[in-house]
C-alpha cells in the first residue's frame, strides 16, 4: 500500500470512528432511577446488566409504547392492546391489529412484569421483556411495522433523535426494544385492597376473608380443610405462575385431548407440553376479562364455574387440577370437580376484587403522554 493511499485509509477510519463514538453508548450517561421502589413481598427480581433502569430509558419507553409510528400504518400503539383502564388489557377475547383480523390469544395484562417469568406470552415464544417488546411491532396482524423503516422514521423526528440519545445512544432496534422493555418493568400494581391488607392498613370483609382462605388452600376432605385449589397455580403475593424455566404453565382442562391446541409445545417441541398455557397473575382480575387465553369466558362466575364443574381430562391435565376436590369421591370415572358450594364461590370472587388495584390503573406515570390520542386510546 502506497504511502498516500494509507493516510488517506487512516484517515477515513479515523473519521469512522469518531462518528461512532458519537452515537454509541459510550459518552451515554443515563440517570439511575433511584426513586423507583418495589415491594419485597414480592420477591427478589432481576433487571438485566445491558439494560438497566434509567429515568431517560423509561420516559422514552413510555413515550413509544403509546406511539401509533410503532404500527406499519400508524394506526395502533402497543397500549392499542394494552389499556391502562383494564389494567393494560383491552377487554377483547381476542385483540385485533392493523389487519383487522382477531389475533390468537387474548391480550395479557403488563402488571408485575418486573419479577418475570422467564418466558412470555401466552406459549412462552419470547424469553425476555425485550424480546417480546419487538414481536408484536413486526407481526403482521398486530403492528405490521418493518425495523429498518421504524428506525428511519423514528430517525427522522429530532426529538426521538435527542430522547435516544440520552438514553442509549443511539436508535436501533435492541434500543427500541430496551425502553420499551424499561417502561414496561416499572408498571407495577402493589396498592390493592389485599396489598393494604398485607400491610396491616385495612381488614377485609368476612366474605373476602373467607375467600382468601378458600384461594389459598389445596383441599384435603381427611383433614376437613375445604379450597378453592388457586394459589397451587396462582403462587405467592404475585398470584401468577412459577418462574422457573416453564413450570409457569399449565393445562387447566379447557378442552378435551381431541380439541388441545398446541399452546407451550409449540416452543418445546413436546407433546408433553400439548395444551399447556401461561399461568396469568390474577392482579387486577375484576378488570382483564374476558378470561383464559382465548377470552372463551366473559366473567368470573364463569371461570369459578369451570373450575368447579367444567374441567375436561386429557392426557397433560394439571395433576394439581385432577386431585382437587372438595368431597369424598370413590368413583374414579366421576367427573372432576372442586365440588365448592354457591357461597364458597362468592367468597372466592370477593377476594378477587381485592386484587383491585386503582392507583395501578391512573397513575399518571403510565399513562399516555400524548394528550390528543388520550380519548382514542381510553
Amino acid at each position: 500500500m502506497s504511502k498516500p493511499v494509507l493516510i488517506a485509509t487512516i484517515s477515513c477510519l479515523s473519521l469512522l470512528g469518531v462518528a461512532y463514538s458519537f452515537f454509541t453508548a459510550t459518552d451515554v450517561n443515563p440517570t439511575p432511577l433511584s426513586s423507583f421502589t418495589a415491594p419485597f413481598v414480592y420477591g427478589h427480581f432481576k433487571v438485566p446488566s445491558e439494560n438497566p433502569l434509567s429515568k431517560e430509558g423509561v420516559a422514552l419507553g413510555r413515550l413509544l409504547f403509546y406511539d401509533k409510528r410503532l404500527s406499519g400504518n400508524n394506526t395502533v400503539s402497543c397500549a392499542t392492546c394494552h389499556l391502562q383502564r383494564l389494567a393494560f388489557t383491552d377487554g377483547k377475547a381476542k385483540s385485533v391489529g392493523v389487519s383487522g383480523r382477531k389475533l390468537a390469544f387474548n391480550s395479557m395484562s403488563l402488571a408485575n412484569t418486573l419479577w418475570g417469568p422467564q418466558h412470555f406470552f401466552w406459549d412462552g415464544r419470547a424469553q425476555s421483556l425485550e424480546e417480546q417488546a419487538l414481536i408484536p411491532i413486526q407481526h403482521p396482524d398486530e403492528m405490521a411495522q418493518d425495523l429498518d423503516e421504524l428506525i428511519a422514521e423514528l430517525k427522522a423526528d429530532e426529538y426521538y433523535l435527542t430522547l435516544f440519545r440520552q438514553a442509549y445512544g443511539q436508535i436501533n432496534a435492541q434500543n427500541i426494544a430496551f425502553a420499551i422493555a424499561s417502561f414496561e418493568r416499572t408498571l407495577v400494581s402493589s396498592n390493592s385492597k389485599y396489598d393494604q391488607f398485607l400491610r396491616g392498613e385495612l381488614t377485609l370483609t368476612g366474605q373476602e376473608e373467607h375467600g382468601r382462605k378458600l384461594f389459598m388452600a389445596h383441599p384435603d376432605v381427611k383433614a376437613s380443610l375445604r379450597g378453592g385449589n388457586c394459589i397451587d397455580c396462582h403462587s405467592q403475593f404475585l398470584t401468577s405462575g412459577f418462574k422457573a424455566k416453564f413450570d409457569g404453565f399449565a393445562n387447566n382442562g379447557l378442552d378435551s385431548d381431541n380439541n388441545l391446541e398446541l399452546g407451550l409445545e409449540k416452543v418445546t417441541k413436546m407433546n408433553t407440553d400439548r395444551g399447556k398455557f401461561k399461568v396469568p397473575t390474577l392482579r387486577n382480575i375484576a378488570l382483564t376479562g374476558p378470561y383464559m387465553h382465548d377470552g372463551r369466558f366473559e366473567t368470573l362466575e364463569q371461570v369459578l364455574d369451570h373450575y368447579d364443574q367444567g374441567i375436561k381430562i386429557s392426557a397433560t391435565l394439571s395433576p394439581l387440577i385432577m386431585e382437587a376436590n372438595n368431597q369424598l369421591n370413590d368413583d374414579e370415572q366421576m367427573q372432576i370437580s372442586l365440588n365448592l358450594n354457591e357461597d364458597e364461590k362468592l367468597a372466592i370472587i370477593a377476594f378477587l376484587h381485592t386484587l383491585t388495584d386503582y392507583t395501578f390503573i391512573s397513575n399518571e406515570q403510565f399513562s399516555n403522554p400524548f394528550p390528543t390520542e388520550q380519548a382514542q386510546n381510553e
